[in-house]
């Protein structure tokens, strides 16, 4: 893990290695056997349990080569370690407020942990940008497809450890 690659939680690192581990130890293994089994079928150009079974362990190889090269580069970073808690850094859970306050509450990880219907953004997302380093009571701008929305920091938490 590079110390200056983008950052991940804890938890975000242990599900892509659950991936990874899930492809390489069970999805793999069995399209192998499937494909070994289909190639002493005969004839191959017609064989579908074949033809699928090596278009499906290309996808897989190729998933895991990507999230091997995902792992190398990634830094985990905890936010329970987090010594300067009244800023918004990796890890934060900020609840905001906008112009007509309707209140947002959301958790600031890494891109490849995003989820935006759990309330999880991702690191380089235009509103974690934005929100970097900032303090309750502090209005930040957000440049957003639909225009800019300015919002207002109202509460900053980070996991215990």
């Amino acid at each position: 893990m590079t110390p200056s690659g983008p950052p991940i939680s804890p938890a975000g690192m242990a599900a892509l290695r659950a991936r990874y581990d899930h492809l390489l130890s069970k999805e793999r293994p069995e399209i192998v056997e499937i494909v070994s089994w289909a190639a002493g079928n005969g004839d191959r150009s017609e064989n579908g349990d074949y033809l699928y079974g090596r278009k499906r362990m290309r996808e897989i190889d190729r998933e895991l080569a990507y999230l091997a090269r995902r792992m190398k580069a990634l830094r985990v970073v905890d936010p329970a370690r987090q010594d300067e808690r009244s800023k918004v850094f990796f890890g934060a859970t900020v609840t905001l407020a906008d112009e007509d306050d309707v209140r947002l509450t959301v958790t600031i990880v890494g891109d490849d942990e995003q989820d935006a219907a759990a309330g999880r953004i991702g690191w380089s997302a235009p509103i974690a940008r934005a929100l970097r380093g900032a303090q309750v009571g502090d209005l930040r701008t957000v440049r957003l497809p639909a225009g800019e929305k300015e919002w207002e920091l109202l509460e900053i938490n980070y996991p215990d450890l």
